[in-house]
């Protein structure tokens, strides 16, 4: 049976929450700007193309809005440089069970390409993916080498989660059917996207409450990723 596994990123794979946090604070000590309360948690999740001007309120041209995300990241990325960063528990033990097992994997997130890329250096991790699937890919009809920076910001063209267009293209990447691959995710949106797909979802509790999580219709629900590994997988794809 072919069988192939998709993860998002934070929340199943790294907990970056804090360094992202971090960064808006640097970045609006540079602008001489004022955080909202409350901002971080109304905006975990959403692109800095949202954040920016809907939460934060900084600023609504798109030029100014881009540069200020494109900051942001470069300073994220800076603190995970310095500081690193670890992947979350059983992580590491289920991706070299997966490639001993000879299934391919992919990530699908609405994140920043140079930070996953840079992250998985740091944690050397890089040769575990066959596709990574990113922010600047889930605008409809844009291809794997398009610079995020070569696309005018339209909210109603970005295809984020619950969409399942950014499986859709993992799943391509793999070349595998929805229904030969389970993704891993640990949001509302994300399972509701991967169901949407038509894959099989194993939501894990690290972002929301197993009880949360559990009325969703994720197929399977686990408290970390410790919990999976091979035989979950295709057992869940036998169903």
């Amino acid at each position: 049976m072919k069988t192939g596994v998709i993860f998002d990123w934070d929340g199943v794979i790294v907990d970056s929450s804090s360094a992202h946090e971090r960064s808006w604070e640097i970045l609006a000590a540079e602008n001489s700007q004022l955080l909202p309360e409350n901002h971080f948690k109304k905006g975990f999740g959403r692109r800095n193309e949202y954040i920016i001007p809907h939460i934060l309120g900084w600023a609504d041209d798109p030029k100014t809005i881009q540069k200020l995300s494109e900051r942001k990241e470069a300073i994220f990325r800076k603190i995970i440089q310095e500081e690193g960063i670890d992947p979350l528990p059983g992580v590491r033990r289920l991706l070299e069970d997966l490639k001993t097992n000879q299934i391919p994997c992919a990530i699908g997130a609405c994140t920043s390409r140079p930070n996953i890329d840079l992250a998985l250096e740091l944690m050397d991790l890089s040769t575990n993916f066959s596709g990574i699937i990113t922010e600047e890919n889930i605008k409809r009809g844009i291809d794997s080498d398009t610079s995020f920076s070569e696309i005018a910001f339209d909210e109603n063209t970005k295809r984020g989660k619950p969409d399942p267009d950014v499986f859709l293209q993992a799943a391509n990447a793999l070349e595998l059917a929805p229904e030969e691959i389970v993704v891993i995710e640990d949001t509302i949106a994300g399972v509701e996207a991967g169901i949407a797909g038509g894959f099989k979802v194993i939501a894990v509790a690290t972002t929301n409450p197993a009880e949360l999580l559990k009325r969703t219709k994720a197929h399977t629900v686990v408290e970390k990723l410790t919990d999976v590994n091979v035989g979950t997988i295709r057992a869940l794809l036998r169903r």
